[in-house]
């Protein structure tokens, strides 16, 4: 009884105290690094032992008994701030303060770092939560645990963003490259591929990326180039001392099952570690060089990285050098089929499941008549300098070398069962194939500037020169028929053109410079902690690029000629095939130079208002210039019904492009924001190029002179919560309005190619994102074992459709390139320990898209006479990423990504011409295969 009456005071008596406490509370920031919240301070109720430490948001929580007091902010080498207060019982009152830093503290042998660092993810939610535009980031920290090998891959983590299986672009909220601009640090870089606008995003591997960002709504300092968002690679810098390097190993799935007959190009014998030496003219190449495939002797992955990071004092001033490099090798085999239709009759089909001949022949329905070796090399090199001049100045550069390969064998109608309409000597027994050994190497050249030159205002400044040179120096293509592959087969040369056995060469040479200056005012400090509520932004950008293209065709008309076997094509191909018949076909080469001029002004104003209610406003005065000459072989001139090799265009667009960002604090750690911009599209040089571009599979892509840009119209409206530091809920609306869209379609007529067009007058997106970052499980020490982050987006897109894509009584269609939903998750176990154990898996979910628009063949009969739109199907993927800390400096990884390995299929309706029903027939199907990686990391 006695010990229950002893508990029982002991409670009542803490719960008095309790009650005769207040809360205070505050968020401490840091004058040094623009008012960025400064973690790991100290608060100290002055002469007694309650305080507290600030968290990585900067804030502080502290239960004060009732009465006057004096607190104390402390930071080492910061100076110490003492503040009186009064406090009642059970009263909550917040106090904030602004730290500086102390004057003549020295600190030589100590490195305070109080700015967060911008690879971990809770700097990255904060900085997002801080944020007046919309903005979300993926930083290295968090792409290490789920492991993304590169920035294309690090984009799919991020709500509303997928990536083609198909052609590996990448699509925001349902619009594609066109629609996208990509920089890094802010600065522009060009494409290294002559069919897109952007850069492949693969070439940036993870041991230069310090976050990947996307900004899906517009601010004025921007380009305005960028109909659905910006993504933005943000490279490493000096983090701390350290030396570490990196081997890694593994296979794909699929190339299992072929390792020792896995093949790849001739070409590739001219290649060392990546890097290609031509030995002769591409017309002495026909004799000179042979045309057969090679074996490929143990195709197993393989990759090695090293990074140096190091400060140190040179002529008085701090520099810091991070520097990193890698070089890897990697194999892929794909298998499937490939059929294509022209107003709804079998033009290609490999294998063709449906002649009587080849169902004579014994084929197997599931039979796959595709493949595709694949080698890709890639050699990465960067280094990032940062001097440090005072307090108040630091200039930094940046360079980045990539250099990547890849080799592709594709082959199609190896069994025999292949179709080609109209073909010559026969239509069946069809076999083609193409080999490409493509190089891109590229460099990118950074120097930026900060200069404080006063307390409110800072001056920012960069430039940077890129240089892009994109190969194809020998491609072969060799096109075939089997003529009896039942007994003993024989193999002749198809002729209905003059280049269909032939080797090609292209080369892409890009040269940009760019740069922009920006000058931050603020203004109007109003309060005893100087924060200044409003700030002016203004500055200018200039960006000018230029692309030179040439690509020279030689081929061999064969006609009459045979071969012993599709694997023995150089025994034709030889000079006294020349003096037999053989009969040599040249063309001019074909030729494209452009240049992109653009000059802008911009300003926008921040504010403050106190109220809770701040945000953004600004406007862009942009001028572009488009120039293009070309001299191609298969340009026609309508207009003047002529078919002239030259042609010109020029484009010139001057506008204001305005934008508004709201955000309101609806309560501690919710927020609202509200976005409105102009924004436009302006066609690439390869989309404006006539030239034909023909892929392995024997599609056909060209670019339309005649395209103009597109001009969009941007609202969002998004409510973010921020419940505890790293985590976040959030639900996004978004409304696009596009005039002019522009899209990939099939063309009219026999030619059965694709281009780019004006679809046409308007096009809408409507849709909304979910997402949340949270804790499932914690552990005694408040630490997340279990983490969930998951995003969800769904659209509904639709635009009207000129004449000329119009058939069936469709006036509308979905964009292409758009799914329409779309989800991403990941869920996370770390054990918290000093050898810490992680196993991430992540999966995501993309919808059917549009890969091609359709259009009729014949107005009249559009009804019957059409070519439908050519549909990728939706599909799942998975990856597992299991890590353990073996020791302080030891670190080993298992990566399995595709681990369920879907179907990549590409479908089309087809309306049979006898019955009159439609079918959903399957164009394009392959699987990737499932990849899996051992990697060891040690650090010195």
């Amino acid at each position: 009884m006695k010990k229950f009456l002893f508990i029982t005071f002991l409670a009542l008596s803490q719960f008095v105290i309790a009650q005769s406490k207040g809360t205070l509370k505050g968020l401490l920031t840091d004058k040094e690094t623009n008012n960025d919240p400064l973690p790991f301070a100290n608060v100290l109720i002055k002469g007694t032992t309650i305080g507290a430490t600030t968290d990585f948001d900067g804030k502080y929580s502290i239960n004060v008994p009732e009465g006057t007091h004096i607190l104390q902010f402390s930071f080492l080498g910061y100076k110490t701030i003492e503040k009186t207060f009064t406090i009642k019982a059970g009263e909550t009152i917040t106090i904030n303060q602004v730290m500086s830093a102390e004057e003549g503290v020295s600190l030589d042998e100590i490195v305070v770092k109080s700015s967060s660092s911008k690879e971990k993810e809770t700097a990255l939610l904060l900085e997002q939560k801080k944020s007046v535009v919309i903005k979300e980031s993926i930083g290295a920290q968090r792409l290490s645990k789920i492991g993304v090998s590169n920035a294309a891959n690090a984009t799919t983590k991020i709500s509303g963003v997928t990536r083609s299986e198909g052609t590996g672009n990448i699509y925001i909220r349902g619009l594609g490259d066109r629609y996208l601009s990509t920089t890094m640090n802010g600065l522009p870089i060009p494409s290294d591929n002559v069919d897109n606008k952007n850069i492949n995003l693969n070439l940036f591997s993870t041991n230069v990326i310090k976050n990947v960002g996307i900004s899906k709504t517009y601010s004025t300092e921007s380009y305005a180039d960028q109909g659905s968002g910006n993504v933005d690679v943000n490279s490493k810098e000096f983090t701390k001392n350290q030396y570490s390097i990196s081997i890694s190993g593994g296979s794909n799935s699929n190339v299992l099952g072929v390792m020792d007959s896995f093949r790849r190009t001739i070409v590739s014998n001219d290649a060392t570690l990546g890097f290609h030496q031509k030995k002769y003219a591409l017309q002495n190449l026909i004799t000179y060089q042979g045309w057969d495939t090679e074996t490929q002797s143990t195709p197993v992955n393989y990759s090695g990285s090293f990074s140096i990071g190091k400060k140190f004092e040179l002529f008085g001033k701090d520099v810091s050098i991070f520097a990193t490099g890698a070089h890897s090798r990697s194999f892929q085999y794909q298998e499937g089929v490939f059929r294509a239709f022209r107003s709804n009759v079998l033009d290609k089909a490999f294998p063709d499941i449906t002649r009587p001949i080849n169902i004579n022949k014994g084929v197997d329905p599931n039979e796959n008549d595709v493949e595709n070796f694949i080698t890709n090399t890639n050699t990465t090199g960067y280094v990032n300098v940062k001097i440090k001049l005072n307090d108040n100045n630091e200039i930094k550069y940046n360079t980045l070398f990539v250099n990547r390969s890849e080799d592709n064998l594709y082959e199609q109608g190896r069994k025999g069962f292949g179709y080609v309409f109209d073909q010559d000597p026969q239509e069946d027994g069809a076999f083609v194939r193409d080999q490409n050994f493509k190089q891109t190497t590229m460099f990118v050249n950074q120097i930026m500037g900060k200069h404080n030159w006063s307390e409110n205002n800072t001056l920012n400044w960069a430039a940077g020169y890129n240089f892009v040179l994109a190969e194809e120096p020998n491609r072969i293509r060799n096109e075939v028929n089997i003529l009896d592959i039942t007994t003993a087969p024989t193999i002749q040369y198809a002729h209905v053109g003059d280049f269909q056995q032939r080797k090609t060469s292209q080369k892409i040479q890009d040269t940009e410079y760019n740069a922009f200056v920006k000058n931050t005012l603020d203004l109007g400090a109003t309060n005893e902690d100087d924060n200044k509520p409003y700030a002016l932004h203004y500055g200018a950008n200039f960006r000018y690029k230029e692309r030179t293209f040439k690509s020279l065709f030689v081929g061999v008309k064969a006609k009459d000629f045979t071969a012993p076997s599709i694997d023995d094509l150089s025994s034709t191909f030889t000079s006294t095939g020349f003096n037999n018949g053989l009969i040599l076909r040249t063309s001019p080469a074909d030729r494209f130079e452009a240049d992109l001029t653009i000059m802008a002004g911009f300003v926008d104003f921040d504010f403050d208002l106190g109220n809770k209610l701040s945000g953004n406003l600004g406007l862009r005065f942009e001028k572009n210039e488009i120039n293009a000459i070309w001299d191609v072989a298969n340009y026609i001139d309508f207009a003047n019904n002529g078919r002239p090799r030259l042609g010109t265009l020029k484009r010139n667009y001057e506008s204001l492009y305005p934008s508004v960002n709201l955000k309101y604090e609806v309560a501690e750690n919710q927020f609202l924001r509200l976005a409105s911009s102009v924004t436009q599209t302006l066609p690439e040089f390869k989309e404006l190029s006539p030239f034909e571009y023909v892929s392995p599979t024997g599609r056909v892509t060209r670019g339309n002179p005649d395209l103009e840009r597109s001009e969009i119209y941007n609202f969002d409206l998004k409510w973010e919560m921020f419940p505890e530091s790293g985590q976040l809920f959030s639900a996004t609306g978004f409304y696009k309005e596009i005039i002019n869209p522009i899209n990939l379609a099939q063309t009219r007529g026999s030619s059965g190619y694709f281009y780019y067009a004006n679809t046409g007058d308007k096009g809408t997106v409507l849709g909304f994102e979910l997402e949340a970052r949270t804790d499932v499980i914690k552990n005694e020490d408040d630490k997340g074992i279990l983490n969930f982050t998951g995003n969800v987006t769904k659209m509904w897109l639709e635009q009207d459709l000129l004449k000329d894509f119009q058939y069936k009584n469709v006036t509308t269609s979905s964009l292409q390139g758009a799914s329409d939903f779309i989800v991403n998750g990941a869920l996370s176990y770390s054990n918290h320990k000093e050898k810490e154990f992680v196993a991430t898996l992540t999966g995501n979910y993309s919808s059917d898209k549009i890969f091609a628009l359709g259009s009729p063949e014949d107005f009249n009969n559009s009804a019957v006479l059409y070519n439908d739109e050519i549909i990728e199907k939706g599909f799942v993927t998975l990856d597992l990423v299991l890590s353990k800390q073996l020791s302080e400096k030891l670190k080993i990884k298992l990566v399995g990504r595709n681990i369920i390995n879907p179907e990549i299929r590409q479908t089309q309706l087809v309306r049979s011409l006898v019955t009159n029903i439609e079918t959903n027939e399957t164009v394009l199907s392959y699987k990737k295969g499932s990849q899996f990686t051992l990697s060891v990391n040690y650090t010195f």
